[in-house]
């Protein structure tokens, strides 16, 4: 019996093992509704991650090579800003979801990882990454805040030359920021799905140097752009409604009628794409966002509130959702995208149906 079930390829032995033991604590009596939710969270991620990652890993990269053709009808910044967001996402899914995420879900089929001694390494990787995934949202909603309401800066600031020079600073930013993991962590990888998930040395886990260094990084990814992308969508809001009546009385008691206004529906759609971005954004970091500061300040001896660990999990399966998703946010907005991505995936059928048609 033992000889068949290693028989078995690794993938089905580990998920059925993991949700026999998922659906046996999951109804067991003594355990609350808490721990039953987490029981629940833990037999859907030995599915959700390897989906997640077979469709996140294509869908970013069609995305990309869709924009990097530049036939979507936006602007040169605009692309650029998009592309840059799915290079990042697409970096996320393969140091987080793949090498970091599925390996813990998979625990005894990877467990080799835990003599390779690049955690470190992984970790600055990851959170750079992160960092720049997060932080190009935060850029691309000011450059259309700029867009927007800056009419005068415009010019100078919504340009592909800025928009490369912003990237690029945010880049060796976020590289520079995380530099610190190396030393803070040791080689060795932990294999749990917790905030620190290499080795950290005793001298690191009880530094209040260390947990200072830790809760600064959580305040500046993801608590910091969560409110500029709240703050700036307020004022773009604002101006637009402002700017919108000012208009539609200018041009109603010009003409006597309610005329079509052609700037303001060709800008429509790029509000619409800023919106349901941050949207998504704030909507799937909000709860990893929330246990990360608890998570922190639980160190600091802040212990009034108690967030069960499948409040973790769950946001870590919603941050990792926003990495596969602004695809189909681009098809639903973007009509040219999403005839590109239809042209995209017909172009593998494409000799078999010239065979059928001949």
């Amino acid at each position: 019996m033992g000889e068949n079930l290693r028989s078995i390829d690794w993938n089905v032995t580990t998920v059925v093992r993991r949700l026999t033991n998922g659906l046996y604590w999951f109804n067991h009596g003594q355990y609350i509704l808490t721990s039953r939710i987490y029981y629940a969270l833990e037999i859907m991620q030995a599915g959700y991650y390897p989906i997640l990652a077979i469709v996140g890993v294509p869908v970013n990269l069609i995305t990309i090579v869709i924009l990097k053709k530049r036939n979507c009808g936006l602007s040169k910044c605009v692309t650029c800003y998009l592309m840059a967001m799915a290079m990042a996402d697409q970096l996320v899914i393969i140091l987080d979801l793949i090498l970091r995420q599925i390996p813990i879900v998979f625990v005894e089929q990877f467990d080799f990882l835990g003599s390779i001694p690049l955690c470190n390494i992984h970790a600055v990787l990851l959170f750079a990454a992160t960092d720049c995934s997060v932080w190009f949202t935060v850029t691309f909603t000011f450059d259309r805040f700029v867009a927007i309401c800056c009419p005068k800066l415009k010019s100078k600031y919504c340009s592909k030359k800025t928009t490369s020079v912003v990237l690029g600073i945010v880049t060796v930013l976020s590289c520079l920021k995380n530099i610190f993991w190396y030393f803070m962590f040791s080689t060795g990888y932990r294999m749990a799905n917790t905030p620190w998930f290499c080795l950290v040395p005793d001298y690191v886990y009880y530094s209040p140097v260390w947990g200072a260094i830790d809760f600064l990084h959580n305040i500046l990814t993801p608590c910091v752009p969560f409110v500029l992308i709240l703050l700036l969508n307020v004022f773009t809001v604002r101006h637009i409604v402002v700017s919108s009546r000012a208009r539609r009385r200018l041009r109603t008691h010009s003409s006597g009628v309610r005329p079509r206004d052609p700037e303001m529906e060709s800008r429509r759609k790029s509000i619409i794409l800023l919106f349901i971005i941050s949207a998504n954004f704030i909507l799937l970091w909000s709860m990893f966002m929330v246990y990360s500061i608890w998570y922190r300040m639980l160190y600091f001896g802040y212990n009034s509130i108690h967030l069960h660990n499948f409040v973790m999990e769950l946001g870590v399966m919603l941050q990792l959702l926003s990495c596969c998703t602004n695809t189909a946010i681009y098809a639903v907005t973007q009509t040219q995208f999403r005839q590109q991505l239809k042209n995209v995936l017909k172009f593998p059928f494409t000799p078999f149906l010239q065979f059928i048609r001949c």
